[in-house]
């Protein structure tokens, strides 16, 4: 692969108000993402809480630009090769991805 930019980003573990143990990516000092706060009794810290226990792995980050919530949601999850089609699935309902071959791209 050729580098076509290159950037570096921190990720800290940090301590709310609250006690919460959450992530931070740091891109920029005027950009970064917070994990959402599964313990925070709202509508999207629930979500977060039932869906990190059907998948330990998968993780919200909201992203904070110039200190301000933009409303825009970063997430990823890590999954063994077991689990990507489960999650694939519980995602959307469309299987004919299912029809192709399992293509890994050259590095």
């Amino acid at each position: 692969m050729k580098v076509k930019e290159s950037k570096e980003i921190r990720l800290q573990k940090v301590v709310t108000k609250t006690g919460a143990e959450l992530y931070r990516i740091i891109v920029s000092p005027s950009l970064f993402y917070l994990e959402q706060n599964p313990l925070k009794p709202s509508k999207y810290g629930v979500a977060y809480k039932e869906l990190k226990k059907a998948y330990p792995d998968f993780y919200m980050f909201w992203e904070i630009k110039n200190g301000k919530f933009t409303g825009r949601l970063l997430t990823a999850t890590f999954l063994d090769r077991d689990d990507i089609d489960r999650f694939i699935d519980s995602i959307i309902t469309d299987e004919s991805y299912k029809e192709y071959e399992d293509v890994k791209d050259e590095f």
